[in-house]
């Protein structure tokens, strides 16, 4: 029978046992999810959540808008590849249905509270619910393709280290996937895993073309197709599509750079008109005084506006390249 010192002992015993778990449970709970939140790329965090190789791959497609064999899953393929392109995860439906949504609740309260009329109300509703999300995937798309042209050439330079280790091209691609960051390193895991469960290498190379959207895919896509049939070294094709890519992309830089004068007029030129004409409307009212109820004064206004817009769109084209 145990005495009250020696029960005493055992309540301290198994509190500090308790109070110890505790702290492990804590930790490993703590160290889990830190480890997951350093986690190079989104494919990892994903593999890090002990689900299967190929259940991954078909959710990561998914959220991408592609089919579990990486095809374009709506009717409409220029709209469906400027979402995938886009970067933008999640169902495409709720992307569309969101914005729709707040297109109609805008224009439902401009109509009832503000008085504005039907034909403007709608054109809101057009505006928010259709323009809007398809500015916002095509930014989103530009600057992730920015991005990924980045990162390519340090990626291509990765796998000719690793071809001249021995290792077996799937492997070299796999090692990009595990080292790389987003957007590139997703997207060469999704390659190793479809070159996993049965694709070609040139095959995998081209749907990572058309899901990202970048011209140097497309490059790298050709001269593997090449190497495949003609054959020849594929580590000094490599080498030097990165010497090209990281080339392209110094002149692309100093052309912004040599450009950026005649940009920043673009928009001054642009923006001037529009500006001094607020100002005017804020502090002196009744500066333009009996014009606004000229007949000529709307098509003089479209017309100038049309002008501006021209001149604009011949502005940007000269200073923008193609390469």
């Amino acid at each position: 029978m145990l005495t009250g010192q020696t029960l005493l002992y055992f309540i301290y015993v198994v509190a500090a046992a308790a109070i110890i778990l505790a702290g492990e449970a804590f930790y490993l709970s703590f160290t889990r999810r830190r480890s997951r939140l350093v986690t190079v790329n989104h494919r990892l965090r994903r593999l890090a959540e002990d689900a299967p190789a190929e259940q991954t791959l078909q959710s990561l497609l998914r959220e991408r808008g592609l089919t579990d064999s990486g095809d374009f899953i709506s009717g409409f393929v220029w709209l469906n590849r400027l979402y995938t392109q886009s970067g933008v995860t999640g169902n495409p439906m709720t992307f569309a249905a969101s914005f729709l949504l707040a297109g109609l609740a805008l224009a439902l309260l401009l109509w009832f509270l503000a008085r504005l009329a039907a034909p403007v109300a709608f054109m809101v509703f057009l505006a928010v619910g259709f323009v809007f999300p398809l500015l916002v995937l095509r930014r989103a798309r530009n600057k992730r393709v920015q991005k990924f042209a980045r990162q390519l050439p340090d990626a291509l330079d990765m796998i000719v280290r690793s071809l001249r280790a021995g290792h077996p091209a799937s492997v070299a691609i796999g090692l990009v996937a595990r080292e790389m960051p987003d957007p590139l390193g997703t997207e060469f895991g999704i390659v190793a895993d479809e070159i996993t469960f049965g694709l070609s290498i040139e095959q995998a190379v081209r749907k990572l073309s058309e899901r990202v959207g970048f011209e140097g895919l497309h490059l790298l896509s050709v001269s593997l197709s090449i190497q495949a049939k003609t054959g020849g070294n594929l580590t000094e094709i490599l080498s030097n599509l990165s010497f090209v890519l990281r080339e392209r992309q110094k002149l692309k830089m100093k052309v912004r750079a040599l450009s950026s004068e005649g940009r920043a007029s673009a928009w001054i030129i642009s923006l001037f008109p529009i500006v001094m004409f607020l100002i005017l409307m804020l502090i002196a009212p009744s500066y333009y005084g009996k014009v606004w109820g000229n007949p000529l004064i709307l098509p003089v206004f479209t017309a100038f506006g049309l002008w501006a817009l021209l001149g604009d769109y011949i502005m940007y084209r000269m200073v923008t390249f193609d390469f």
